[in-house]
């Protein structure tokens, strides 16, 4: 296709345009879907309340991180991420200092957004502005800015690959996005990574780093694709791989260390507590080692744990296994046939850390989207990875309400859990078999995201 050329007879309905429509309309479908946990109710002394009467959030199946954490983080109260504290009271009735449990990015942009409410809630007293409760005009904010950062995951994709405009409209459809866009934090966090393997494409390896060192001071998962980047750099280290590479490492650990250097050294127990909560968290129900226990009645490697007691030998065998499966990675990266693919690499190492990690919380899934579609443009198959995945939300609600309160035992929950993480395995399996072709399929560009033609620090004068 030619710089010019226009595809089609209609010049407004451009594949950009009717993509970025589809992605509003699913967004839309995917605010409404948590709307129900956005509801008021009267109390008994007149005041206004959220609706989380019977367990609502569970039932409606209309959870969001961004909801409850409003009012345990502070920020209901004006309170600075990681300078504030507050207290939590154990199962053993004792206490624990709590700081901001989000890395800093993430944490400053919840801290915005309940100044943007503050904001807004002080113009509807004075002008005719539509209003409600200070949290549910938070999260409205909060989806307004994860609803754009998922609107340029979807443009990146198009711009990565534009000769196949179906490969974003996926993403766009994709169910995960369906549910999970407003869960969490990570839409800004995948527009971050995404928009760094455009900037990396365009041979912008500089700027590539700076989003990928951003998006891994919002959630650390963009620096895993630093491995991917330096793989593909050592093969093609002829055309000046290194040089992208270097660049473009070099500028996310820069930008990564200037964004938590200043939180670091103003408050640092409140900076580590991302690290230390991490650190004492035990296996999460959605993980291979939650279901590993659960069905085998094995214990655990650290046996039962106190409240608050790290799990010492489980975090060091999901280190040392994540780091086999790195190393596995980049030998099949160096002895492959022809470089790999920078999306290839990137979505074998995220879905390893996932599958390995004893923490797979339902909106990291995220994370894979763009990557997947990416590395292996099969609409079939990640549109069936992609409902099994959303469709493990199902019992994990209904596994909340207890079997008590008419929910689900925890068995249908950790089933959907493993027939999820088999899907995922089975995609790796495929994305492996594509490394070792010796040529690409026909008709497709080996590797959307690396740059064609060698690097150089001058600008090239033919793009003047």
């Amino acid at each position: 296709m030619g710089r010019h050329a226009l595809v089609g007879r209609s010049r407004y309905w451009t594949p950009l345009r009717v993509v970025l429509l589809l992605t509003v309309a699913v967004l839309a479908l995917s605010w409404l879907g948590k709307a129900a946990c956005l509801q008021q109710y009267r109390t008994d002394d007149g005041a206004l309340a959220l609706d989380w009467r019977n367990d609502r959030q569970y039932v409606a199946m209309c959870y969001s991180d961004t909801v409850p954490l409003y009012g345990l983080e502070g920020l209901a109260d004006d309170g600075v991420p990681y300078r504030d504290a507050w207290f939590e009271t154990r199962d053993d009735g004792s206490t624990v200092e709590r700081y901001m449990e989000y890395p800093v990015l993430t944490g400053f942009f919840q801290y915005l957004n309940a100044q943007l409410t503050d904001g807004w809630q002080w113009l509807a007293e004075r002008l005719p502005l539509p209003t409600a409760l200070d949290v549910v005009v938070y999260f409205d904010i909060t989806a307004f800015w994860l609803a754009g950062a998922w609107l340029t995951v979807v443009w990146a994709v198009l711009a990565l690959r534009p000769e196949r405009p179906w490969d974003a409209a996926l993403v766009a459809l994709s169910p995960l996005a369906l549910v999970h866009v407003f869960t969490n934090f990570d839409a800004l966090t995948v527009a971050l990574a995404t928009g760094a393997l455009l900037a990396l494409r365009r041979d912008r390896p500089g700027w590539a780093g700076i989003l990928l060192g951003l998006g891994g001071a919002a959630k650390l998962y963009p620096l895993l694709l630093l491995l991917p980047v330096l793989l593909v750099g050592w093969r093609r280290r002829a055309d000046g791989g290194l040089v992208r590479a270097a660049w473009t490492i070099g500028a996310a650990l820069a930008a990564w260390v200037l964004v938590n250097l200043p939180v670091a050294l103003a408050w640092p127990r409140g900076w580590a507590e991302f690290f230390r909560l991490n650190g004492v968290r035990p296996a999460d129900p959605d993980s291979i080692w939650y279901a590993l226990n659960w069905f085998t009645g094995w214990s655990g490697f650290d046996g039962p744990l106190a409240d608050g007691q790290p799990p010492a030998i489980l975090n060091a065998v999901t280190a040392v296994l994540m780091a086999l499966a790195f190393a596995a990675i980049a030998l099949l990266a160096v002895r492959a046939p022809r470089p790999p693919a920078v999306a290839e690499l990137a979505f074998l190492t995220v879905a390893a850390f996932l599958l390995l990690n004893k923490v797979w919380s339902p909106q990291y899934s995220l994370w894979l989207v763009p990557l997947a579609v990416l590395a292996l443009p099969r609409w079939r198959l990640l549109l069936a990875w992609m409902t099994v995945d959303a469709l493990v939300w199902v019992p994990r609600m209904y596994q909340y309400l207890g079997e008590a309160n008419k929910g689900l035992p925890m068995e249908p929950f950790l089933v959907t859990v493993l027939v999820r993480d088999a899907v995922v395995v089975a995609l790796c399996v495929l994305v492996v078999r594509q490394i070792l072709r010796r040529a690409p399929e026909p008709g497709r560009d080996p590797d959307p995201v690396w740059p064609a033609g060698p690097h150089t620090a001058r600008p090239d004068p033919a793009r003047r």
